[in-house]
């Protein structure tokens, strides 16, 4: 790296704190400075890249293509410094480990297992947030991301922890005597879905099924839509690894089963240094999915 090539530093916290901010005078009011140092900065800098940062034709200042490509770079560069200011000085010592699941793998996979974490790192402070969105990961905010997919997310480490194909299952008093080889015959029948999710509606949507007449559809959490399929309230898209056991006896039956090629549960981080605690609730869980 050729460190002549980069522009002052104080030019580029002004235009990081314009970005975030969304204004020249809240960006001097963030720094301390009059918003006409931080106009004075922002034109510097464009003048020492040779590029325009800003679209200033309306009334408002926008970031040009070369802005926003700008801003990200500041974004993640500010945030590792900031990171790393706050593991030396200890300032996340204090701070919670926070965790965002799926509320399905919340309930059924992660809380029948974290005592064990709790006996072996009893110093370390959880925050658990099941949620069906896909949160930011922020320093500062979430640490880990459990999420379902094939992995990939833009921007961000994922690692396969638990492998596990996508099922349909309804209770088998629900669909006895009905054909459930077409998924077009399951859309008369109740559904249940997690809350934040359409997990049933795309499934029939890729199968060619979405202009049929639906039955009706019950959000609920993710522990008691797979109760209320047992209880027969509806057919379930799900996890086959949290309902195995009802398969096998006999609570649940498979309608149809999607075999993708790694996909599962996968632990989503941001690139760059881990703070401690994240480091030791890694290497459990890792452990704990072998197990």
């Amino acid at each position: 790296m050729d460190w002549r090539d980069l522009p002052p530093l104080a030019a580029l916290r002004a235009f990081a704190a314009f970005v975030d901010t969304g204004s020249v005078v809240a960006a001097g009011h963030a720094l301390s400075v009059s918003h006409a140092a931080v106009s004075q900065q922002l034109r510097a800098l464009e003048a020492h890249l040779g590029v325009s940062l800003f679209d200033r034709s309306g009334r408002a200042m926008k970031l040009t293509e070369d802005g926003e490509i700008l801003a990200q770079g500041c974004a993640d560069g500010f945030g590792s410094i900031a990171r790393a200011v706050a593991l030396v000085t200890g300032a996340e010592a204090a701070r919670p480990l926070h965790i965002s699941p799926t509320p399905s793998f919340a309930a059924a996979w992660l809380m029948p297992r974290l005592s064990e974490f709790r006996t072996k790192h009893p110093a370390i402070n959880l925050m658990l947030n099941p949620t069906s969105d896909i949160v930011a990961l922020t320093p500062g905010g979430v640490d880990l991301s459990i999420r379902y997919g094939v992995g990939g997310w833009d921007g961000l480490d994922s690692e396969l922890l638990v492998p596990t194909s996508m099922v349909v299952v309804a209770a088998p008093h629900l669909v006895a005597g009905r054909d459930v080889s077409d998924p077009a015959n399951l859309g008369a029948l109740p559904w249940l879905e997690e809350i934040g999710t359409t997990e049933s509606s795309r499934w029939l949507t890729q199968r060619g099924a979405a202009n049929m007449a639906r039955g009706p559809v019950t959000q609920v959490p993710g522990n008691l839509m797979l109760d209320g399929a047992r209880d027969g309230q509806g057919v379930a898209v799900t996890v086959r690894n949290f309902v195995n056991a009802d398969i096998v006896a006999g609570r649940l039956v498979v309608l149809h089963e999607d075999m993708t090629e790694g996909a599962g549960y996968y632990l989503v981080t941001r690139p760059g240094i881990q703070r401690p605690a994240l480091r030791d609730f890694i290497r459990w869980i890792r452990k704990a999915a072998r197990a």
